[in-house]
């Protein structure tokens, strides 16, 4: 079904694999391509709970962009390739209604730094690196990196990351808070999948919601604090806040439905 990409789904999870590890997993058209068909499957597909994305082998999670598709592109190419990756895949991982986690396992730079950066939030492994070169190239990020990249660490540190094309290694990026966790290259994948677990025991209704309440706060958005009164009051009508309530109330364990 996919060219570039594995994915497995288990217990409610969908693992989403970048499959190009002699090219360290680079982006070209075909990696975005899959990424918009794999994440339109999450979206629709009701056994989805969450999902990660990865990348295969143990050097690389996406080191980039593929460079050699950019030469034959003047300004109306470049905007339009920026676009439909944004469209198709980057602003739809961010507004996905399921938790999308990435995994990441190795180098994580350019594009790839920009595809961890829209999940909902990162893990490392110990040996992954994370950078924007892009002005090593006369670029700079086109998927929306310059936003999320200040949205995650601060102003001062995104320009001077973004203007020195430095990489920063798991530790550095765990203490800017770009990740959440920095385990073992063989324990990342089991670490994640405990988190989605654990995030699986919730409500889904309310887990969509605080997805957008998050990312209208990231964002700046000028109605973030009504909107979270209006996605608060929505709550009340839904099985599921009946059934957590009554549990709470009756000391036992919530089932909820996503109802």
């Amino acid at each position: 079904m996919y060219q570039t990409l594995l994915t497995d789904l288990q217990d409610g999870i969908f693992t989403i694999t970048i499959n190009r590890p002699d090219k360290l997993n680079a982006l070209n058209k075909d990696v975005i391509a899959d990424l918009g068909k794999a994440l339109n499957e999450v979206y629709n597909n009701a056994e989805i709970k969450t999902a990660i994305i990865t990348g295969a082998g143990e050097k690389s999670f996406v080191a980039g962009a593929d460079i050699s598709e950019f030469t034959s592109l003047d300004a109306n190419g470049g905007s339009t390739l920026a676009k439909q990756g944004q469209d198709n895949v980057f602003d739809k991982i961010e507004n996905c209604p399921k938790p999308v986690v990435a995994a990441v396992n190795g180098f994580s730079l350019g594009g790839g730094c920009e595809l961890a950066m829209a999940c909902h939030f990162r893990l490392a492994s110990e040996n992954a690196k994370f950078g924007q070169p892009e002005v090593n190239l006369g670029l700079i990020p086109g998927y929306g990196g310059t936003q999320r990249l200040t949205q995650l660490i601060g102003k001062g540190k995104a320009m001077e990351l973004m203007m020195t094309a430095d990489m920063i290694g798991a530790d550095e990026a765990k203490a800017l808070g770009l990740v959440n966790y920095v385990v073992p290259q063989a324990e990342l994948l089991s670490k994640t999948k405990e988190i989605l677990q654990k995030i699986q025991t919730k409500a889904p209704l309310a887990i969509t919601k605080v997805i957008s309440c998050v990312n209208d706060a990231a964002k700046g958005e000028k109605d973030g604090f009504l909107n979270e009164i209006k996605r608060f009051g929505e709550c009340f009508a839904t099985e599921d806040m009946k059934e957590g309530t009554g549990a709470f109330l009756e000391k036992r364990k919530a089932i909820f439905k996503g109802k």
